[in-house]
């Protein structure tokens, strides 16, 4: 008879005291993710929607992108100005009916510059019904594909709407796969100015207040409405470690440029990559069920290194999770168990162990044995129900 384990075993490899994180303080509500580890250091109101204000351009820049990798759109093509982009106030690039711009210059028109009318040119060319409320639905929907999950759009460029609104983790989702999908495209995000045509001497610079002060800031974008307050989408590069971060409804333009310098030293400077575990060293043995040998070693495939805070004990809570015990055969390599960090102030880290060795099935004298222990078990204690 085979024997089913459905209930999970924990084993605990590494004791004493768990680390405590120093949260960041912030009135605003907050999203940073570390993400070369993919750890998020602190969520504050992440998932509510709220009004993006100019964040939401980088919605119709990724939209954009999409395009030109797709061959939809190239960086020389020209494109035409409508009225309704041409009508839009604010920021903008002082676009009108007489221009047809490049499409390159409007990357940067939208990046640098915050151009709201820039963006209705991009989204009334990539609509599928050639109109901004169009290329807006379509900018919602290819959202939700992309796992932003609390992200309603209404225009291209965050300008005021009822039912425009994007929730900070959902711009920090959408910062990361700029990064990551786009990084030919992301240097742009670093130009500290961008004077287009001349005609706009007052609206050359970009808003990103992190741009020079040195700290690794290469990004992504300001908001600002009477609605949204001011808000910030923001990464920065030390090292091998990227961190990206957003902030949203503060009361100053001077209160977001602090609070954006204070939270990338506080993710640098309060948090380090640490080794746990080698690759190939034993972290702890599972049960074998009729094998050649009773257990097998659990063991890294490479090395294991998690972000932790600078601060503690330099010790963690963690156990191993796994079925069990686990049926012969077992390849050298299989993955068989979860090595699950549990830092106090930061979410779990779940990282895979797999069979340090192979394990052959065990020879007749073992499933013999094998056999009678368990109806030993099944006589003493009596036939076990299983939970489906």
């Amino acid at each position: 008879m085979k024997r089913l384990i459905k209930s999970v075993l924990a084993v605990a490899v590494l004791l004493t005291q768990p680390i405590a994180a120093h949260a960041f303080d912030t009135s605003a509500a907050a999203y940073v993710l570390d993400q070369t580890t993919g750890t998020v250091l602190l969520s504050k109101n992440a998932d509510e929607p709220l009004p993006p204000a100019s964040m939401s351009k980088l919605m119709t820049l990724y939209v954009a992108f999409e395009a030109i990798r797709d061959g939809r759109l190239t960086l020389d093509e020209r494109l035409p100005v409508s009225s309704h982009a041409m009508s839009y106030k604010g920021s903008t690039m002082f676009l009108d009916t007489n221009d047809r711009v490049r499409v390159e210059d409007l990357l940067r028109g939208i990046i640098v510059l915050s151009g709201n009318d820039a963006c209705a040119v991009i989204a009334e060319a990539l609509s599928p019904d050639g109109t901004e409320p169009g290329f807006a639905r379509y900018m919602t929907e290819r959202a939700r594909q992309i796992g932003m999950t609390n992200s309603t759009f209404t225009n291209s460029n965050g300008w005021p709407q009822a039912g425009h609104r994007m929730s900070v983790h959902d711009l920090a989702v959408l910062a990361n796969r700029l990064i990551s999908d786009f990084p030919e495209f992301y240097p742009l995000f670093a130009e500290r100015e961008f004077a287009f045509d001349g005609r706009a001497p007052s609206n050359i610079r970009n808003r990103n207040p992190l741009l020079t002060l040195d700290i690794g800031a290469d990004g992504l974008k300001t908001g600002h409405t009477q609605e949204a307050g001011y808000g910030l989408v923001g990464s920065a590069k030390q090292g091998d470690r990227r961190v990206i971060f957003v902030i949203s409804g503060l009361d100053t333009e001077a209160r977001r440029a602090e609070e954006a310098e204070a939270i990338v030293n506080w993710s640098f400077r309060q948090f380090a990559e640490k080794t746990i575990a080698r690759t190939g060293t034993p972290v702890t043995q599972a049960e074998v069920w009729m094998g050649g040998q009773p257990t097998v070693d659990l063991v890294p495939a490479e090395d294991m290194t998690i972000l932790l805070p600078v601060l503690g004990s330099g010790n963690l809570n963690a156990e191993v999770v796994y079925n069990g015990p686990i049926k012969a055969p077992i390849a050298q390599g299989q993955e068989l168990a979860e090595l699950v960090i549990s830092p106090e102030g930061l979410p779990e880290t779940r990282l895979p162990l797999v069979a340090g060795h192979a394990v052959g099935n065990g020879g007749f004298i073992v499933r013999v044995r094998t056999a009678a222990q368990y109806l030993i078990t099944q006589f003493l204690n009596g036939p076990q129900t299983e939970a489906m």
